[in-house]
């Protein structure tokens, strides 16, 4: 059931790099000579002087041998240049700073944003029950590609929650969507590309999964395809404070657990036979991990084959999940731990606990966790690799790396408040966007001088 992975948190400041004032230093090449006093100023004559004859003599002669020193470098090719004073070392790099774009306003609340791979649209969830595009030109269209406003319910964590492209979207535009109906049980959809590549035909509409949930809170909300093409739904453990029914370590249930589907191998799925559970008395076979109390926002990393799971916690503390994407069977804690410390007691039993690799407390107004992905574009190659996340009540802007099972260079960037931030989100070209559940979108990029 997975092994107990140590958290270890390495803090790394950005250094504040400072122009240098440089500054040249010109120098002579010829003799400096003492100061000779004027004629006439009654100057004393101390021992071991020349007298003013003697003086006047050496001066002559001085300025007859400077005058020669001088006239190599005349034009008449008599005698060397001086060598010209080298050049001023270039200026120093300023600070790599990262600034949030507005980029869309006037949405509904909105909580994902999506693109396939090389397309130029921006999708944009609607928590209201729409899908909005955006175009190449960042304006958004009027018609909706999915509308399901009439459907979904209207429960502060519920509504249309998610989306995922297939991994063949190109060839056989099939789209999953999450969301809560009207009595707030789960569900999971696929829709088809009508004939406008604009639009999901909604008489294409198949019913892949359904949960009953008996509160209104805890929903998951996550729906991703991995780097094996299976399809990864994120289930929250049922609603309720503390975890009432139990969900977070029974493997006899779907809450609380993250679920691995086949969407391509039956009607209307099957169960890959590398399933933890597959073969268990009791067990749901779907389980692809346990110990999940509301895993909002989490994702693959296909470069590094990782998966990020950010659990939202209880009272105390928010976590982030780091381990191999194709590690079956891991138990994430809940409702035994939440973060790094036993819940509810002043003991537990962590064995067979997969802890997580970031975490923070509940100090001063954050709240609850919002997931991202890591950057993989190409516009800010300073933090290729970093995987980013925020809280929904500060909306401050974080990300580490996570390397040889190891956090590194982790950053607390000075991009202000994001606000409410519902979600990450990746264009077709892998640049980096912030969801803002009041109508707006941000996109990440280099903060100009």
């Amino acid at each position: 059931m997975g092994r107990v992975r140590h958290l270890r948190r390495l803090v790394v400041e950005l250094p504040v790099l400072r122009e240098r004032d440089d500054r040249r230093v010109e120098r002579q090449g010829g003799r400096v000579l003492p100061e000779v006093p004027p004629a006439g100023t009654g100057a004393l004559r101390r021992p071991g002087r020349p007298s003013a004859t003697a003086a006047r003599l050496l001066t002559a002669r001085a300025l007859a041998l400077l005058a020669g020193v001088a006239g190599w470098g005349c034009s008449d090719g008599t005698g060397p240049s001086p060598a010209p004073p080298p050049p001023p070392p270039p200026p120093e790099p300023a600070a790599f700073e990262l600034a949030a774009n507005e980029v869309l306003t006037g949405l509904s609340q909105p909580v994902f944003l999506a693109a396939p791979p090389g397309d130029a649209r921006l999708f944009v969830v609607e928590q209201t029950g729409r899908i909005r595009i955006a175009s190449e030109d960042g304006q958004l269209l009027d018609d909706p590609f999915l509308d399901l406003s009439g459907r979904v319910g209207t429960a502060p964590e519920g509504g249309l929650l998610t989306m995922a492209f297939h991994p063949r979207y190109t060839d056989n535009g099939q789209v999953f969507v999450y969301y809560t109906d009207t009595g707030d049980d789960t569900v999971v959809e696929r829709y088809t590309v009508s004939g406008d590549p604009d639009r999901l035909d909604p008489g294409s509409a198949k019913r892949v999964f359904a949960l009953t949930q008996r509160r209104r809170n805890h929903n998951g909300g996550m729906l991703q395809f991995g780097p094996d093409g299976m399809l990864y739904i994120f289930l929250g453990d049922e609603g309720g404070a503390g975890d009432p029914f139990g969900n977070g370590q029974n493997p006899e249930t779907l809450h609380g657990s993250i679920l691995r589907i086949d969407v391509d191998g039956g009607d209307p799925y099957a169960i890959p036979d590398d399933n933890p559970f597959v073969g268990e008395e009791g067990a749901r076979g779907e389980i692809w991990a346990i110990g999940v109390r509301n895993p909002w926002r989490s994702t693959f990393d296909f470069s590094d084959n990782i998966l990020y799971v950010a659990d939202v916690g209880q009272n105390e503390r928010e976590e982030i999940n780091a381990v191999p994407a194709g590690e079956a069977g891991v138990n994430y804690g809940w409702s035994t731990m939440e973060g790094s410390a036993c819940y509810g007691s002043s003991g537990c039993d962590m064995s067979g606990l997969t802890l997580p690799v970031v975490e923070y407390v509940h100090d001063g107004n954050v709240c609850s966790v919002t997931g991202g992905y890591v950057y993989r574009g190409s516009q800010l190659p300073e933090v290729a690799g970093h995987y980013f996340y925020s809280d929904f009540c500060t909306g401050f802007l974080r990300s580490f790396r996570f390397e040889g099972g190891q956090v590194t260079d982790e950053q607390r960037w000075n991009a202000g408040s994001l606000g409410a931030v519902s979600s990450f989100g990746v264009d077709g070209a892998g640049e980096l966007y912030v969801v803002n559940l009041n109508g707006s979108v941000y996109r990440l990029e280099r903060r100009q001088p």
